[in-house]
């Protein structure tokens, strides 16, 4: 049987709405991808969620998933408290692991599971920040490379949304809540993705939820020595999304740069030194559905996954850095990782 015959066997930990609605759907279509069973700790709605989905084997508990020797990779769509242990878990059960972002609570937790990735390298491990696989995403980075928009200077990004109900786990700061984590990280991702390194220092305003205690509101300049990138990202604001990348001859902008739909063409647009705007149309595609692809290659070719698991950790040192400005006003160096 060929490679492209292959398809590797999925289990999915949690009946996450971000994996029911986007992830397994998008998965299930790709060419690589077999989502074999599904597990919660409610055996009743992981039957159901199975059921809804077409999922062969539905597991009341995590452990169980994992303890199934069909399955050769795991999803983990966790509360972020949850994805470096039970990653960790899949890890030493043999599972190859894509674990959403951000990977942990903290940069010392996210290193714990990249030292279990280590102790294990005949396994995949990769975070998911599906927006990098894009096509739209892939041009962005190429023109920039290929000096489309002459240096690079400075990225400026916007990412909200409006929520306030007290039991989203978006507000819970107990469990890793809050804009920074859920949102803001993407533009730390896509900086760090454009520029192809760690910023140097950070310095940011933020405001926290007297009710919720996470950070709802958030402005931040990222300096990497030769440019700059700065966001803005909030829970309680009009949801909106677009990023512009300038350069000292020309620009680019992207249109919806995050959640792109996979049910309509995406575009950007790209200015030259001339002032001229080209409009650059992206095919429909699914971005989740290419991220499960592009692992499961990884591990049917035994090659290396697209992002390693080390880049998740520089992005929470940022993220870390990002808390330390706020709260202390000044300039914060990214810590060494």
């Amino acid at each position: 049987m060929t490679i492209e015959e292959n398809k590797v066997r999925w289990g999915v930990i949690s009946t996450a709405l971000i994996g029911t609605a986007k992830v397994i759907p998008a998965m299930q279509a790709a060419r690589f991808c077999d989502i074999h069973a599904i597990a919660s700790r409610n055996l009743e709605k992981a039957e159901a969620t199975a059921a809804e989905l077409g999922i062969p084997t539905a597991y009341g508990s995590y452990e169980e998933l994992l303890a199934d020797p069909d399955i050769e990779a795991i999803y983990n769509p966790l509360p972020n408290h949850l994805h470096v242990p039970v990653s960790i878990q899949a890890l030493e059960a043999g599972k190859h692991v894509l674990c959403e972002k951000p990977i942990g609570l903290t940069a010392a937790e996210g290193q714990q599971l990249v030292d279990a990735a280590r102790a294990h390298p005949e396994l995949k491990v990769m975070e998911a920040f599906m927006f990098r696989h894009h096509p739209q995403w892939q041009k962005a980075r190429q023109l920039v490379s290929d000096g489309n928009i002459g240096s690079l200077r400075t990225i400026q990004s916007f990412f909200s949304y409006h929520n306030v109900d007290p039991d989203n786990i978006r507000n819970r700061a107990d469990i890793g809540g809050g804009g920074m984590m859920d949102i803001g990280c993407y533009p730390i991702s896509l900086s760090r993705f454009i520029f192809d390194r760690t910023p140097q220092r950070v310095f940011a305003i933020a405001e926290f939820d007297a009710r919720f205690q996470t950070d709802i509101l958030a402005s931040v300049t990222l300096d990497f020595g030769n440019g700059t990138s700065t966001f803005t990202s909030s829970t309680q604001l009009a949801p909106y999304q677009r990023v512009n990348i300038f350069g000292d001859a020309g620009r680019i902008e992207i249109e919806i740069p995050f959640n792109a739909p996979p049910d309509q063409p995406c575009r950007l647009w790209h200015q030259d030194e001339n002032a001229e705007i080209e409009e650059i149309h992206f095919e429909v595609c699914d971005q989740y559905g290419i991220q499960g692809d592009l692992f499961s290659r990884a591990i049917l070719d035994d090659t290396k996954v697209p992002t390693p698991i080390e880049d998740a950790v520089q992005n929470m040192l940022v993220i870390e850095a990002v808390f330390r400005s706020a709260e202390s006003g000044s300039w914060e160096s990214i810590s060494a990782g």
